[in-house]
């Protein structure tokens, strides 16, 4: 389902970077594909970006930092962004972006498609929780910082109005239903995968509202699990991402039946 791979420099000698591109509905998407060595099919993780256009692109360090812990890393830049085709819609049509790149996931050959993960950060939660409820096969999700209801984001940001009008077309008032569409917190009955949801308490970008309204609509399935922290933002300090990028990678681990390691740092 790949149809163009071009290796790309890899700052780590033990893993191969590709940029890839692939189709979603008829549009060519480009994106990020990290292998690390391996002996057998890894793991397979998809990683969804926040932000839109460049703001909150996805970055070569991040993708290696997770391929690192054995994980096949599939990172669409989603539609509009680096050459690809079509125009980004903030969790829309463009949602079938993250779909497609799933499915390529799972079709690699050095991929284990038993053990597929989901990462969304920031507006990425909503496209991760979109694409587990499309997937069921999907071992685990993991949403850090997401939004969960974009008529609330529309409430907090001001500095968004402008582009969220644009893009999802109006304000919610003048047309809830793009807005309901877009919001996990109306379809947490169909979902049934394991579930954590990480958010700092001082967030300012994505309150932490969204994940305690996502935590309550999703804990009649019994399989979510939230790690909030008091003292950070919507972007934690390095040294502590990190620790938590390692911790949530072997809690991901601990849903395949794998033991989790001990921590490097």
């Amino acid at each position: 389902m790949i149809t163009h791979a071009q290796r790309f420099p890899s700052p780590h000698p033990q893993i191969t970077l590709f940029k890839v591109s692939y189709k979603s509905e008829g549009l060519t998407i480009k994106g990020l594909l990290a292998i690390p060595e391996h002996q057998r099919p890894l793991p397979g993780f998809l990683y969804l970006r926040g932000g839109i256009k460049k703001v909150g692109m996805v970055r070569i360090p991040r993708i290696i930092q997770l391929a690192s812990q054995g994980f096949v890393v599939m990172a669409p830049f989603y539609r509009g962004n680096e050459g690809g085709e079509g125009r980004e819609d903030f969790c829309g049509a463009d949602r079938y972006d993250a779909f497609h790149a799933f499915e390529v996931l799972r079709s690699l050959p050095s991929v284990d498609r038993e053990q597929l993960h989901i990462f969304g950060f920031s507006r990425g939660g909503p496209m991760a929780f979109f694409t587990a409820l499309r997937f069921p096969e999907a071992r685990s999700v993991v949403i850090w910082g997401g939004v969960s209801d974009m008529a609330l984001t529309y409430e907090e940001r001001v500095d968004l109005r402008k582009m969220m009008k644009r893009v999802i077309g109006g304000t919610p008032a003048k047309n809830p239903e793009a807005y309901r569409l877009r919001s996990p917190v109306y379809f947490c009955e169909g979902l049934d995968v394991p579930i954590l949801l990480i958010h700092g308490c001082r967030d300012e970008n994505v309150g932490l509202q969204h994940s305690l309204m996502l935590k309550e609509c999703l804990e009649p399935n019994k399989r979510v699990e939230t790690w909030f922290y008091p003292q950070y933002t919507h972007h934690f300090p390095p040294q502590e991402n990190r620790k938590i990028t390692f911790a949530f990678c072997e809690w991901m681990k601990t849903q395949n039946g794998e033991k989790p390691e001990l921590s490097p740092f």
